[in-house]
């Protein structure tokens, strides 16, 4: 039995951000996003999470009762304790036989993820997976920081792993890599165990180009995260074709971490991917963090048909600093129901 992946589901919150209310016309060009979703004040990563699940079984008239397994990738769950995919398990009304687990990850999140779920299927331990991605960023950025806000949208992914009797794997090539010495570059300072809330209070700081935040949100060094981009992520895509036994040309399409345009095209280029089909657009939705992967997927097979795609690059890359990549054939998704 080999794991696969057979369907892809989104749910975007209701509400609109414009990026023309709050950053420049060259600003939005250049990161390519022109709105995102954002989540309403009483919208949590489960809240979004469950949309997604809801919308995946509909869609594709999939068996909720046939869910063994629930992996959660998101960065902000609904309490620190318990874990929020068990709370899912109830409120999506699956048996009790399935087992649930969060993944504390962001943009690489997809790839360890699909990692996860193609172990626990091909080592006979569950059969269906529902492997679900939400996320909240905006939550944690300040509306002050211009600099950083523009780029992340929140929203949610559900995607149905399945054991299949094939000859060959569906999900190979495996590539891991983490960066901890770099962990500061992008961090929400206070909120865990390292620095409890009751000890520290919130303060804030203006940056030197006027962007607003506190310790409590989202810090970013979009530079260093762009150089740690383009200095990892090239060795990536020959460390995954390598194992693959693949060349560019045998690849039908590459689907990357949805980051933010300028840093996309430059990466593509950078990682010799000019001539292959590249998936780059984020105009309305902005980075979704671990859900920027299963997102592209659903906009690629929407406009393209799963069928011709038999050997895609998967790759992420970001918080942690962490990165990972993998080879995919999507040729037997599901076709969603009319």
């Amino acid at each position: 039995m080999f794991a696969k992946i057979r369907a892809i589901s989104s749910y975007l919150p209701a509400m609109i951000e414009n990026n023309s209310e709050i950053v420049d016309k060259r600003f939005i060009k250049k990161i390519g996003v022109k709105s995102r979703h954002i989540s309403a004040k009483d919208e949590a990563a489960g809240d979004l999470a469950f949309n997604a699940a809801e919308k995946l079984f509909a869609e594709y008239k999939i068996n909720r009762n046939e869910t063994d397994f629930i992996l959660l990738c998101l960065q902000h769950p609904d309490h620190l304790g318990p874990h929020t995919s068990a709370h899912l398990q109830h409120r999506l009304s699956l048996k009790k036989s399935v087992g649930t687990m969060d993944i504390s990850l962001g943009c690489s999140g997809y790839i360890y993820g699909l990692a996860v779920a193609k172990g626990l299927i091909e080592t006979g331990l569950v059969k269906k997976i529902l492997f679900i991605t939400s996320s909240v960023y905006t939550k944690y950025i300040n509306v002050k920081d211009n600099s950083t806000r523009p780029l992340f949208g929140d929203g949610a992914t559900a995607t149905w792993i399945e054991g299949v009797d094939d000859t060959q794997e569906s999900l190979r090539a495996f590539i891991f890599g983490s960066d901890g010495s770099r962990y500061d570059k992008l961090i929400i300072p206070v909120g865990g165990s390292r620095f409890m809330p009751r000890d520290n209070p919130e303060i804030f700081s203006t940056d030197e180009n006027g962007n607003y935040r506190s310790n409590y949100e989202i810090f970013m060094d979009g530079m260093a995260i762009t150089y740690f981009t383009l200095r990892e992520v090239p060795p990536l895509v020959e460390e995954v074709l390598n194992i693959a036994k693949l060349t560019r040309a045998d690849l039908d399409y590459c689907i990357f971490h949805q980051a933010n345009k300028f840093m996309m095209t430059y990466l593509r280029d950078k990682a010799g991917l000019n001539d292959v089909p590249f998936h780059n657009d984020i105009s309305e939705t902005g980075n979704l963090v671990s859900g920027s992967v299963p997102l592209a997927i659903e906009q690629v097979v929407k406009n393209f048909g799963a069928e011709k795609l038999k050997t895609v690059m998967l790759a992420g890359f970001g918080v942690g600093l962490s990165w990972a990549g993998c080879i995919a054939d999507l040729s037997g998704m599901f076709s969603k129901e009319k």
